[in-house]
């Protein structure tokens, strides 16, 4: 199986240089500075799990996809998804499966739009990386995990060809025949952090030292209240998983997007927190706490703008 992974960054380039170390036919599809850093410095992995050190993994640009791929592994940010999509239109044959492992759902009705209900399955993964000013993939966290399966649940020969190609790998995988449950339930979970973290600029453990767990709770309910809704009710051992770790006292886990605030990086504040507003609405949900997280970020997004057209004017 030929695959194609859509960037070589934190995400993208753990998991397909963990696929390329177990023997996978995977190529990373990078832009030009990317690439040039990937062939001088090669794709390096530092991780508990094992490190890689791999000179001039396999690369293509855009303008140099000559055939489809089997299997697309998508994992940009969504800000970066129209340009992605396009990057990798070439790629897409009639077979083609596209894996994205996005947070949220509204990347799943664009590439549904764009590239047809047959070629997208669900997808999710749970992993703690990041990019050093080296290039290096650094794993942060002891989990490194994918599930992933059609939309529907079936359990059809094509999905069980991907999860025999992404088996073997040293990193867990799972074929799900609920993975809309389950990226509704992460989704829930990651508004959750990132509205409340965001919110009040502050890890777990400062929100409960400040006597405001009541809030991150009351914002999870809110969240999940919008996925029951949408028939995907998290289930209460998800729940109760969920609500222990956002309210552990001396906590000091925070969500990434409260990481690109401080740095003043681009955010996902429509996908993560707007469309959950919007579907939210147009369910007859509340949902005031998220509002205001939502418009917090929005905020952010707004002055960082204006700062940035400053910065071009000067």
């Amino acid at each position: 199986m030929r695959i194609l992974v859509v960037g070589a960054g934190a995400i993208g380039g753990y998991f397909g240089g963990r696929l390329l170390q177990a023997g996978r036919d995977v190529t990373f599809l990078v832009r030009p500075k990317r690439g040039a850093q990937l062939a001088r410095t090669g794709l390096v992995i530092r991780s508990r799990f094992g490190d890689i050190d791999r000179p001039s993994p396999p690369t293509v640009t855009a303008d140099a996809i000559r055939a489809p791929y089997d299997l697309i592994l998508l994992s940009c940010k969504a800000y970066d998804l129209i340009s992605a999509a396009d990057s990798f239109a070439p790629a897409v044959g009639a077979q083609t499966l596209i894996l994205p492992l996005l947070n949220g759902m509204a990347h799943i009705d664009y590439l549904v739009t764009r590239f047809g209900s047959a070629a997208v399955l669900g997808g999710q993964c749970v992993i703690s990386t990041t990019l050093d000013s080296e290039g290096r993939i650094l794993h942060l966290n002891d989990i490194h995990g994918m599930s992933f399966g059609e939309r529907d649940g079936t359990v059809s020969s094509r999905v069980e060809a991907v999860a025999a190609v992404l088996s073997g790998a040293n990193f867990e995988s799972r074929l799900s025949t609920a993975i809309l449950q389950e990226m509704w339930e992460k989704w829930v979970l990651i508004a959750t952090m990132a509205g409340i973290n965001c919110l009040l600029r502050a890890t777990v453990g400062d929100i409960m030292a400040a006597g405001a767990g009541n809030l991150t709770t009351a914002l999870l309910e809110e969240c999940a209240s919008v996925a029951a809704a949408h028939g995907f009710a998290p289930r209460e051992q998800t729940m109760a998983r969920s609500r222990a770790m956002m309210t552990m006292p001396g906590s000091t886990l925070a969500a990434s997007m409260l990481r690109d605030i401080e740095r003043g990086a681009p955010i996902e504040a429509d996908h993560i927190a707007g469309d959950l507003v919007r579907r939210g609405e147009a369910k007859g949900c509340g949902c005031s706490l998220l509002k205001i997280a939502y418009a917090h970020l929005k905020a952010y997004e707004a002055r960082r703008a204006r700062e940035s057209a400053v910065s071009r004017a000067a």
